[in-house]
């Protein structure tokens, strides 16, 4: 059985990918930067609003942001 990514470990992933910081991504979604540090380490999950304009931002799929596909 193949492990289940968590959203922090996809977001992280992503945000790196893109070579954002947490500032820089948190000021780009009109966040904080401890807001996105606590995602990142799945101590907290973002509104839906967050989520939407996360996928976008990155041009995934909600599934793959919560680890229900690869298929981004």
């Amino acid at each position: 059985m193949q492990r289940r990514v968590k959203f922090g470990e996809r977001l992280r992933i992503l945000r790196e990918e893109s070579d954002l910081t947490i500032e820089q991504l948190a000021e780009k979604l009109g966040i904080v930067k401890q807001t996105i540090s606590k995602y990142e380490n799945n101590q907290r999950e973002p509104k839906y609003e967050t989520l939407v304009k996360i996928a976008e931002m990155f041009n995934v799929s909600l599934d793959y942001l919560f680890g229900r596909t690869d298929k981004r």
